[in-house]
């Protein structure tokens, strides 16, 4: 027999509302502190044929301009979060700002494992939905969650390492080829795409999800995923491979996304 879940209380209603404010405060937060990495890295822009046609490296926006719209869009975000969700998503909102710009954007240019710390990063935009919601930091289901994305952070970054080896190259961004040979490189991206997989599993296990529906589906698209990964494992790689790999590891993730989002609307079997 199939178990329904009982219809939503206005109480439930409030809760979506006040997650829907925070998916667009963040969204705004995160338009403001990717514009900021441009000001950030404008010359080192400048010298990768991916980014020199830019509006700041290409010299179609000033930086001053570009500085105000990063600052704007970030304390649209900030005040939104504030007013609206309270001071916990605040200073989670005000983290991300602080660990991406601040941290994670000058660690880029020291070391190619720069992304390992800032894969924090993937982790917070679902603690500030979590916690505009009414749930806790300390939640084993966030926890799983937060750390499905921090997981899935470093091969997404690698595999765009990877892609554009020579392009960083150029700018003297440390890249994974002053370390590994490019076997090497995709053998250990392989092993991040299989932790991202099978740490799925423990979406179910801590209550992220519960509906037999989402699970079906996740444990499918995590087959999937480990199987699309063994791509790396071959030799005789090249940028044809790591771009349907870096295709794929999002598609894992729009995926991944989704079926969080409906599981609350879904019958548990």
């Amino acid at each position: 027999m199939t178990m329904k879940r009982a219809l939503p209380t206005l109480r439930d209603l409030g809760q979506l509302t006040k997650v829907s404010i925070s998916f667009a405060s963040t969204l705004l937060l995160a338009m403001g502190s990717s514009a900021l990495n441009e000001v950030q890295e404008m010359h080192l822009d400048a010298r990768m044929a991916r980014t020199r046609n830019r509006p700041l490296p290409a010299g179609r926006m000033s930086r001053p301009l570009g500085l105000g719209i990063a600052l704007a869009l970030a304390g649209c975000g900030m005040t939104v979060l504030l007013g609206c969700n309270g001071w916990p998503t605040a200073l989670l909102g005000a983290l991300a700002l602080v660990w991406y710009n601040g941290i994670y954007t000058p660690l880029k240019r020291v070391t190619a494992f720069a992304i390992i710390p800032g894969a924090l990063i993937g982790s917070i935009p679902p603690a500030v939905g979590w916690v505009a919601a009414g749930g806790s930091l300390a939640s084993p289901a966030l926890l799983s969650l937060c750390l499905l994305f921090f997981l899935w952070q470093v091969p997404h970054f690698w595999m765009l390492m990877l892609i554009y080896d020579q392009d960083y190259g150029q700018a003297d961004f440390p890249t994974l080829s002053r370390h590994f040979r490019i076997e090497q490189s995709a053998r250990l991206s392989f092993t991040w795409m299989a932790a991202t997989a099978l740490s799925c599993s423990l979406l179910p296990t801590f209550g992220a999800v519960r509906s037999l529906s989402s699970v079906a589906v996740l444990v499918l698209a995590s087959l999937w995923l480990l199987w699309r990964a063994t791509v790396l494992l071959r030799p005789q790689l090249g940028v044809p491979q790591f771009r349907r790999t870096f295709w794929n590891i999002n598609l894992f993730a729009v995926v991944l996304i989704l079926m969080v989002s409906l599981d609350p609307f879904l019958p548990i079997f």
